[in-house]
């Protein structure tokens, strides 16, 4: 029996190199679409045809599309501060609308496109979101959500007006190994390993091990409906809690401090100021004091119940995101 080829977008990435491992595992041949100078270290050990080609270079996602049966689109820009929002814009909205209209061209029976929970609602007053609730774009706070919700209405738009096959999942705050950038919350993880964070913001978020939000992703193939969105979350933390999990895990104190978010804000603009200057990423943005005003809590139970979600435990993500840190020299032991 020929199986089946799939395409996926971001491979080298943390979110789509666990998608890739996790597709591997059920017995897809791979290809997977990456920039010739990509950093390929979150391929070692896979079986798959490279492709090389760019969002922004239609001729490429042609090539790497012909013959595939299924595409997952995971790859995207995540950051919180850019200097440049329109490159973000550009890769984020038009290079997903670009991938799946190149997939549809060939034929591919079905596509799963990873768009975030930061595209959906939050209530504000620390109730949890689910995929129902209501969003108002212009409160998105971050270049990074604004291209995020951008890019989910423009393939709900192909779903409804070009008959796209396409299922989007909304993953929460993925943690766990192959972080290599790292992600913004993966840089949280190490730094709070590290006893490099003494202070912390009142907010909270939603924490997943990255394993389970590959997993859901193939499931979200396999048994989710066209033209629906499914949360990949695991468990809701206040910070704090979150951070002070981390801290024992890797055996360190701390933090100590709940900081005032008014107080930082002075800081951050000298941030910013000198991240311009200098060209290197803020440590603390204006937009992340705005995002720690509501706590981002989120619900899964969509997914559980349609697509037989079942995360684990959040410890588990932590320990793994932590260890992984340690053998690969971003942690000292």
């Amino acid at each position: 029996m020929v199986q089946p080829l799939s395409l996926v977008t971001g491979a080298t990435g943390f979110v789509g190199s666990a998608v890739t491992r996790v597709l591997a595992a059920r017995g897809h041949r791979l290809r997977v679409l990456a920039r010739a100078a990509s950093d390929r270290r979150n391929l070692v050990g896979l079986d798959a045809d490279v492709a090389i080609g760019d969002l922004n270079d239609p001729a490429s996602l042609a090539r790497a599309v012909a013959g595939c049966r299924y595409v997952f689109h995971v790859a995207a820009d995540y950051r919180i501060w850019v200097p440049d929002p329109q490159a973000m814009m550009a890769a984020n909205v038009a290079g997903s609308v670009a991938i799946l209209r190149a997939a549809q061209a060939a034929g591919v029976e079905r596509m799963v496109y990873c768009s975030s929970v930061a595209a959906l609602g939050v209530p504000g007053n620390g109730d949890i979101a689910d995929e129902t609730s209501l969003v108002i774009p212009a409160n998105l706070v971050t270049v990074y959500k604004q291209s995020k919700y951008r890019a989910e209405q423009a393939v709900l738009g192909l779903v409804r007006d070009e008959g796209i096959p396409v299922v989007i999942v909304n993953p929460a705050a993925p943690v766990g190994p192959r972080d290599i950038k790292p992600t913004p919350t993966g840089k949280m993880i190490r730094e709070a390993a590290a006893g490099r964070m003494p202070a912390y913001l009142d907010t909270g978020l939603n924490v997943v091990h990255v394993d389970d939000v590959a997993e859901g992703h193939v499931l979200a193939l396999e048994r989710g409906r066209v033209g629906e969105k499914y949360i990949l979350g695991g468990e809701n933390f206040l910070l704090g809690d979150l951070i002070h999990l981390v801290c024992e895990v890797a055996g360190r104190r701390g933090p100590y401090v709940q900081l005032p978010t008014g107080g930082l804000w002075p800081v951050a603009m000298v941030c910013e100021a000198m991240a311009r200057w200098f060209g290197v990423e803020p440590m603390v943005t204006r937009d992340h004091l705005r995002m720690a005003r509501k706590k981002m809590f989120y619900s899964s139970d969509k997914a559980r119940a349609e697509l037989g979600y079942t995360p684990r435990p959040v410890r588990e993500a932590v320990v793994d995101a932590v260890t992984w840190m340690r053998t690969n020299g971003m942690l000292r032991a």
